[in-house]
């Protein structure tokens, strides 16, 4: 099978690191060679670290890297069955690639997009065939997450959606088929995991250091929130939530919150830039939490149950099936439990009770309850 990446940043060469090690034939496509130059160094350096871990023996290195080539020709992919691609956010600049790539393809080639949370019926618009357009949405790093969601716009025929989700199935990953709205799955659901964690900081309640070490030690997440967004960097998950907030209709539970906007505007963008939440400059020292039991279940309780109320709500608006939401949040931001699973395993009770305190206390709609749950607890019914 011949397939074409477009783009070869840290998606798009991991991408092409999957599907050439799934044995089809890749050409990544790039207009800068320096880029492409780099990211085939990069893939040398990934596969001899996996030679060392006993991975891959240096045959198998040797099949991966002969399965790539490295074109900065748009026309180069012409051969392809499948194409995906993994440049800038930005919808004018993918209708306009996604455009002149249709141009040199053959009828029957799959064109995709690796996009997080754009329109996918806006992109396939670009098309003189939309039916073949389809959002393939990998996680980072794409060769160690084990998630790709796959999303038809209204325009995707079943054929390729049906063809689509084989191909990824083959290439070794866990496909969660999700409905063309803002955030599809797992930037939608997980929203709350640094909004709520953020309007607790905001209203006093807790440090940082406190709110990352409830979740962990209670809810056995491996980083708390701010750690994680530290490590995504805030001007990107910041930018993400903003996206999510403008495209509901600014829907208060995805309200952004001015102290990412402001570390965000300072420059404090975590890891990459040295100081976010946390310091990051050698010799710093990590703030200690406050280790107050009763002070931590309340923050995770708290978090927890709106995580639950999104997937409620978006297994409510058939975004996807229970299953796909909660393999999406297990397997897509490796979340301790499957969400649904989890309100289970807590009570529908328990769930719709915490939500109406919540909502009592803020008389926000920001803490409405899902219909689906309130639903489930009248009808004494379980997710699973």
């Amino acid at each position: 099978m011949n397939v074409g990446i477009i783009g070869s940043g840290t998606m798009g060469s991991g991408i092409a690191q999957v599907a050439a090690t799934a044995g089809c034939r890749v050409k990544l496509y790039d207009t800068n060679q320096a880029a492409l130059d780099k990211a085939k160094a990069a893939l040398e350096k990934i596969l001899l670290r996996l030679i060392e871990k006993g991975r891959i023996d240096s045959t198998e290195k040797d099949r991966i890297q002969s399965n790539i080539s490295y074109v900065d020709s748009l026309k180069a992919l012409k051969d392809s069955n499948l194409t995906i691609e993994a440049i800038i956010e930005n919808i004018d600049i993918k209708q306009k690639v996604f455009s002149e790539l249709e141009s040199y393809v053959s009828d029957d080639c799959i064109i995709a997009s690796n996009t997080s949370s754009l329109s996918i019926a806006s992109i396939a618009a670009s098309l003189q065939k939309p039916e073949r357009c389809i959002g393939i949405h990998f996680f980072n790093p794409a060769p160690l997450m084990k998630l790709v969601e796959v999303i038809p716009a209204i325009q995707t025929s079943n054929a390729v959606l049906d063809t689509s989700v084989k191909i990824i199935s083959d290439w070794k990953k866990v496909v969660a088929v999700a409905k063309d709205t803002p955030g599809f799955i797992v930037n939608r659901v997980a929203r709350p995991f640094y909004g709520e964690s953020l309007r607790i900081y905001e209203e006093g309640l807790a440090d940082f250091a406190t709110i990352d070490w409830s979740l962990k030690t209670l809810g056995g997440f491996r980083m708390g929130p701010f750690e994680l967004m530290d490590f995504i960097g805030n001007d990107v998950n910041y930018t993400v939530t903003e996206t999510v907030f403008t495209a509901f209709y600014f829907d208060p539970r995805y309200k952004p919150a001015f102290t990412q906007k402001r570390f965000s505007e300072a420059g404090y963008l975590g890891r990459k830039s040295g100081k976010g939440y946390y310091d990051y400059t050698e010799g710093a020292t990590k703030p200690t939490p406050i280790e107050d039991e009763k002070l931590a279940q309340s923050i995770f309780n708290r978090v927890l149950v709106m995580l639950i109320n999104e997937a409620a709500d978006a297994l409510f608006l058939k975004i996807a099936s229970a299953e796909d939401i909660d393999n999406a949040m297990t397997k897509g931001v490796n979340y301790p439990k499957g969400l649904l699973a989890w309100a289970d395993e807590k009570g529908i009770n328990w769930c719709v009770s915490k939500l109406d305190e919540l909502y009592d206390e803020y008389h926000e709609d920001r803490y409405r309850c899902s219909p689906l749950l309130r639903k489930m607890n009248r009808e004494n019914k379980t997710f699973f």
